[in-house]
């Protein structure tokens, strides 16, 4: 009961359990004294002083919870029966009790007396410190004040300096009394930054606690003083603005040496103009919205066969040669808001703010190649000098400077490619073409090496009975990105790359040996297309054997198709790789015949066994009645042709009277959409192999 009561006034840590452990022996001590002759109340006293310095019992509430415990069940359940009279036990009790208020008061005072002189010794003991640290903090500021090595002012709320050490006072060329009589508010200079003195106002109004820019300052002697300047605010007690702070570092001589660095940074070495860097900064500038230029203009240009003076005169003669051309080119435009760099290279550039329209921009573009039409002379030399120039103009903050130098390019190289000492508008169009020309370039290795090309196979039909007589072999690209893409996407890139080379021989490879899965297992002739790169390979020939020997198909089943254009011109030693083919059975077809300018008299000449006439000779005869020009000239090759001894087939076939048409001009196969587009390898065997 008694630790029911005393638990909730305690602070102490022990447990409930704990607390009546604790409490067991006061109340047998209780007990005891009750009972003890001679009777002294003691030991209660000393009970209470226990429950306040050992239990904690000190809340106000504690003592009359304590008092009522004891009066209410010591003398019931420590009394013993007939050892003491009811009176004499009640009032032991009583006089127990006041001795147990006497000793928890006792306790009490003394607890709460000694609380306080600590209090007083650790508020002494802190004044104390607080005075020390404030003599030292005050000794340190004033040395760190008087030797620190950059300037340090403090100025009132006026601006008014109060005081300034020797190194402020040294960088401005005045002694710490002169400084004293400075006011900072007085300390504009022109080439202070927008935002400068808006901070300052900012501060003194207490609207911000500090900032920090680079500012310039003009000293007595005319010179110009950079500094990395820090301001902070001061506050009194009340939080009330007082003092400035200004910590100044002298930047003069690092600022120099960033400019020369900048300077050397951003110019080319050779010709002095803007280089690359400082052009892409202006370029990015003008581009960016809100600059405050509304349009801008740009003139890539490239000196044209650059390379020959380099390899034919040497790089001195060619850096001589790029000093001139830069100064032609600087003598163009004076105005200050145009640009001339040197990109790199042979390359230069001319950038514009704020043309008028295309039409200044193309006026400046013809003025760089009048400018450099007159011969240069280097070193006794008289060279002239041509130039390629891409134009860009347009509205500034449509375009990325990435895309802009893009169009600029591949506009340049247009108007090289056109012929050279001429300049071309950027043309979208152009562009999206040559982007998709330079994706596709680059994907071609790896599209051969991921099988991305397939074979699909269109039927060549004989006229005389529409029986299939072989088929041609078409390659197809299964582009990641851009899907189906037909051989006028990638072929002429190929060629260009070289890569034609070994895809032509995986399409060889690939038609020879599907020929072996058709018609029950007999070769059925396939086309292949040649290209001129192809041809001209030196292992066309043995490459051809292996491929027709691995395959086991005989060479009367394979068909090369050469196109016209390609043996326009050739020569004995450039047709024998074809002389070659044919005279171990391999059939040779001259494609696209017609489109060309060859002789019909070399025909004769030609290891050619078909003439594939081309679509455009025929498409009059899908009209009807049908074109008589274009009736008399089919008629008449095909009657050549079979003078000389080739077969002829007709491309583009599309409508059933063109069929009949040319099948009553004396036509031998032909192949088009009227007969089948061109299928994968299953269709065509579902389609022709089982049925022809």
């Amino acid at each position: 009961m008694w630790s029911r009561t005393v638990y909730p006034a305690t602070q102490t840590s022990l447990s409930r359990a704990e607390l009546e452990d604790f409490l067991h022996p006061l109340a047998i001590r209780l007990g005891e004294a009750l009972h003890a002759y001679p009777f002294s109340p003691a030991p209660a006293r000393e009970v209470g002083e226990v429950l306040v310095n050992e239990a904690h019992c000190t809340s106000p509430d504690a003592l009359p919870h304590i008092l009522g415990v004891v009066e209410s069940y010591l003398v019931l359940y420590a009394g013993t029966p007939g050892s003491l009279g009811v009176d004499e036990a009640r009032s032991r009790c009583a006089r127990l009790q006041h001795a147990i208020a006497a000793g928890f008061a006792l306790a009490l005072r003394e607890r709460t007396l000694a609380e306080q002189e600590a209090l007083s010794r650790a508020a002494l003991a802190a004044q104390t410190a607080v005075e020390e640290a404030l003599h030292a903090s005050e000794t340190r500021f004033r040395a760190v004040f008087k030797e620190a090595t950059i300037g340090i002012g403090i100025a009132d709320m006026n601006g008014r300096l109060r005081d300034a050490n020797g190194a402020l006072a040294r960088m401005f060329g005045h002694s710490e009394e002169e400084m004293r009589r400075r006011n900072i508010n007085d300390w504009v200079h022109p080439d202070d930054a927008p935002d400068v003195w808006r901070l300052h106002r900012e501060l003194a109004a207490g609207r911000r606690d500090h900032f920090r820019v680079e500012k310039p300052y003009q000293r007595p002697d005319g010179t110009v003083l950079w500094t990395n300047l820090t301001v902070s605010l001061l506050r009194d007690a009340d939080g009330e603005p007082r003092y400035q702070l200004a910590l100044m570092e002298d930047i003069t001589e690092r600022r120099l040496l960033h400019l020369r660095l900048r300077y050397e940074a951003t110019h080319d070495e050779l010709t002095g103009l803007p280089n690359r860097t400082l052009f892409a900064e202006r370029l990015d500038r003008i581009l960016t919205p809100g600059n405050g230029v509304a349009r801008f203009g740009l003139c890539y240009l490239d000196i044209d066969g650059f390379k020959t003076v380099n390899d034919s005169l040497g790089h001195a003669v060619g850096d001589q040669l790029l000093v001139a051309v830069g100064e032609r080119l600087q003598s163009c435009t004076t105005a200050p808001a145009h640009l001339v760099a040197r990109i790199g290279g042979d390359e230069f550039a001319v950038l514009m703010s704020d043309p008028q329209g295309t039409e200044e921009v193309t006026g400046l573009a013809r003025a760089l190649l009048a400018a450099l039409a007159t011969p240069i002379s280097v070193d006794g030399r008289e060279l002239s000098v041509r130039a390629s120039i891409g134009i860009v103009e347009g509205a500034s903050g449509q375009l990325e400077p990435a895309e802009v130098l893009r169009s600029a390019d591949i506009t340049m190289y247009r108007a090289k490619d056109s012929g050279g000492n001429r300049y071309e508008l950027a043309d979208p169009d152009s562009e999206a073409r040559a982007i998709d020309r330079h994706s596709l370039t680059n994907r071609l290795p790896a599209a051969l090496e991921r099988d991305e090309f397939f074979l699909e196979y269109q039927p060549l039909i004989r006229m005389s009975d529409g029986r299939v007589d072989g088929a041609e072999a078409l390659v197809r690209w299964r582009h990641p990105v851009h899907g189906r893409l037909g051989p006028d996407r990638f072929i002429p890139l190929a060629e260009h790359t070289g890569l034609i080379v070994p895809l032509g021989r995986w399409v060889l490879e690939q038609a020879v040996a599907q020929t072996c899965t058709w018609a029950s297992g007999q070769p059925l002739r396939v086309n292949v297309n040649l290209s001129p790169r192809q041809l001209h390979h030196p292992d066309l020939v043995p490459d051809t054997i292996a491929v027709l020997e691995a395959a086991g198909v005989a060479p009367s089943s394979l068909c090369l198709e050469v196109t016209e254009s390609a043996l326009i011109g050739a020569d004995e030693d450039e047709l024998k790789p074809l002389w070659q083919l044919a005279e171990i059975g391999v059939d040779i077809a001259l494609d696209d015949f017609g489109t060309g300018y060859s002789n019909l008299a070399n025909l004769r000449k030609l290891p050619a066994t078909t003439l594939k006439l081309d679509r455009s000779f025929t498409q009059g005869l899908q009209r009807h009645p049908a074109d008589p020009v274009d009736l008399t000239f089919v008629e008449g090759i095909v009657s050549l042709a079979h003078a000389l001894g080739l077969a002829v087939t007709v491309e583009g076939v599309e409508t059933e009277s063109q069929a009949d048409q040319l099948r009553n001009l004396g036509c031998d196969t032909a192949q088009g959409w009227y007969y089948a587009r061109p299928s994968s390898p299953g269709e065509f065997a579902k389609e022709w192999t089982t049925t022809g």
